[in-house]
Order: C-alpha cells, then structure tokens, then sequence
C-alpha cells in the first residue's frame, strides 16, 4: 500500500527541463543562474508558485543551497485587467521614453499592494529601509499609470539640482532649477522654461506694462515692486493684473511662479516681450 507521499507524486508528472531540439528551458537554467550567482532571496509572482518546489529539488541535485523564496500577488491594471509584455506602453523602455524617473518606478512597485502611502523617496536606500514583505497582502494590487505619473512630479519636486543638472539644458543654474521644478511632470519639461528665461519667445499678449519696469538689476523683490506699481497705474488687480503679464512673459497660461522666474528673464527680455517683440 502507499503512503500519502507516494499517492500523490504518483499524479504528478516529472518538470520537462530541456526542449526535444536540447534546448534547456526557465525552470533549469534560472537555477543555475541563481546557484553561479550566490543568489540567496527570490521575489516573483505568484505563478511561479508551481515552479519553486520543483527548482529547489533541482538546487539539491545540483550541491547548492536554495535561496529563500517569496512570491507576491501579480499586478493587474487600473481596471482589474492581466498585464501583458505586450503591453508596450508600461514597459521599461517606454516608461524611461516618457520621462519617468527610475526612483518613481522603483516607488511605486515597492508599495504597491501594501497600506503604505505611495511616497517619493529619492534612493534605493530609503525604500530598503521601509520594505517589509510581511506588509504584502494577497489581494491583487492595481497599477494606475496616472498615480504613476503623479509620483514621478512629486520625486522632481524634490529632487536636487546636482542630481538633474546633467539633464538640463546647457548653462541651466541652480537657480532655474529651484525656481521650475514645483511645476515639472518630467525633467524634459524644463527644456521650454529654459527658453522662457533665456531664449527668445513670441509672447501672446502686449499688455503695454513696459513703461513701469524698473531699472536693473532684478532680484527677488523686482516682481512684487513692478505688479504693485502696475496695479496703482491701471487699477487691474488678480487675475486682470497677473493674466496677461504671464502671457506676455511666458506665453503659457500657468507655469512656476512669476516671482522666481522675473530675475531670471530679466530686465530686457522682459521689456520686448511686454512691448509684443519676440525676445
């Protein structure tokens, strides 16, 4: 009569490990990859579940000790969809395309599916010391490219400028960098601000304020001088006041605040373009 061990392998058939043409197949050659490797944590999905049993017999028969294996709930998208490698939009290569930053990547997926709140961490190492596969639940989580996009705004919104200063474009200084990043989604976007404060720009309204321009040099405290003596002269005021000073600075309806980007125009760019010139 049989033991239940017997009765069971009995219904189960041998892993096939290498193909009829030779060819070894994932479930041998990750494990001598693993066992070359010194390879001692394994984190996958939990379709591989069915693989692990399997592949630590492989790692005994090969003299090696198996590594230690967890095996986490597999992502699904935003609507509760399978994720599938040819979805090519969430691979990594169209993600860094995009102008997501590997930190917000490696963010997300490091929460997901735990009660931890989503946050911008700036090194591996700061995810390493809150990461804890016990917080882990069973439920399937979901990615939400948007949630992904908003993680990656928030991460350049603190990120410093020696970390970026390589991306930027030539001659960009500590100070732009500070003064745009509150408003970036991607490090590309500061390309067109660079222009704003030091390129030449058709501005999209002449709002005939050039007159009240005071003289160089401009600092921090130029724009709430210049906007106040602006309001006394025209009584404009909110929206009325700072609309069209904004289009005709920058020629965007919205953008980081005026008070940081004014010096960094300066005080000629700034005089052509409020005289409908481009500069």
């Amino acid at each position: 009569m049989r033991g239940p061990t017997e009765f069971q392998g009995a219904h189960l058939s041998d892993p096939v490990l290498i193909r009829a043409d030779g060819m070894p197949l994932y479930t041998f050659t990750s494990v001598v990859d693993d066992a070359e490797l010194g390879i001692t944590h394994v984190i996958r999905g939990e379709d591989h579940v069915t693989n692990t049993a399997f592949q630590i017999q492989i790692f005994e028969a090969l003299g090696s000790k198996a590594p230690g294996f967890a095996h986490l709930s597999l992502i699904t998208g935003k609507g509760g969809e399978a994720l599938s490698k040819r979805m090519d939009s969430l691979s990594l290569a169209s993600l860094r395309e995009s102008g997501i930053e590997p930190m917000a990547v490696n963010g997300l997926l490091a929460k997901l599916g735990t009660s931890d709140a989503v946050e911008p961490r700036l090194d591996l190492a700061a995810l390493v010391a809150e990461f804890d596969l016990k917080k882990f639940g069973r439920a399937q989580p979901h990615l939400d490219p948007a949630e992904l996009g908003a993680l990656n705004a928030k991460l350049l919104h603190q990120t410093p400028f020696e970390v970026v200063a390589p991306r930027l474009p030539p001659g960009a200084t500590r100070g732009f960098w500070e003064a745009v990043r509150p408003n970036l989604e991607r490090v590309a976007d500061a390309a067109y601000w660079w222009r704003v404060c030091a390129g030449e720009l058709a501005p999209m309204i002449a709002p005939e304020d050039a007159e009240f321009l005071p003289p160089d040099p401009f600092d921090a405290t130029t724009w709430k001088s210049w906007t106040d003596r602006v309001a006394v002269a025209t009584e404009r005021k909110g929206r009325a006041l700072f609309h069209p000073l904004r289009l005709a600075l920058t020629a965007r309806e919205q953008g980081p605040e005026l008070r940081n980007l004014f010096p960094l125009i300066g005080r000629e760019r700034a005089l052509h373009r409020l005289q409908g010139r481009p500069a």
